[in-house]
């Protein structure tokens, strides 16, 4: 967690270093959390206010070169929500170059699609806390695996 806020303060004084180009992500930013699609919104409101798990989101949050649908600092966890425009493979190329690039800079990537935050919306959630609690994560596939046997 303290890595995630060393990571957070790193990339802040890099965008206040670049000047013009932070402004521009953070007015860009801002457009995105006003016309956030019907998943995006949806999905903000289980997340927003700590209601997953005590984790803190963040929506449409400017960190490096791009613009995050949601992200977890402290957990290190960004979640994407994909329209259809992303099963294009020059789109698909470039997301995996951006999941690529938050990879290292330390953060996990959760993928869902529209529809899927739309439809399953309990499904969506069950992984994003299963994501956000690793320990319990862990401790249930033991129970299981002690079950089996």
């Amino acid at each position: 967690m303290q890595d995630n806020a060393l990571l957070s303060n790193t990339l802040s004084r890099k965008r206040e270093r670049a000047g013009v180009r932070a402004d521009v992500s953070v007015q860009q930013a801002r457009a995105l959390r006003q016309a956030s699609t019907t998943a995006e919104q949806l999905l903000w409101r289980h997340l927003r206010n700590r209601q997953l798990a005590g984790a803190k989101f963040r929506r449409q949050h400017p960190l490096g070169p791009y613009i995050l649908d949601f992200v977890c600092l402290e957990q290190g966890l960004v979640v994407e929500i994909d329209g259809g425009q992303h099963a294009d493979l020059q789109a698909q190329a470039y997301d995996q170059q951006r999941t690529v690039w938050l990879h290292q800079q330390g953060l996990r990537v959760l993928r869902f699609w529209n529809h899927d935050v739309l439809q399953q919306t309990n499904e969506v959630l069950a992984q994003l806390l299963q994501a956000l609690t690793p320990a319990l994560s862990r401790l249930r596939e033991r129970e299981v695996n002690t079950e089996d046997e």
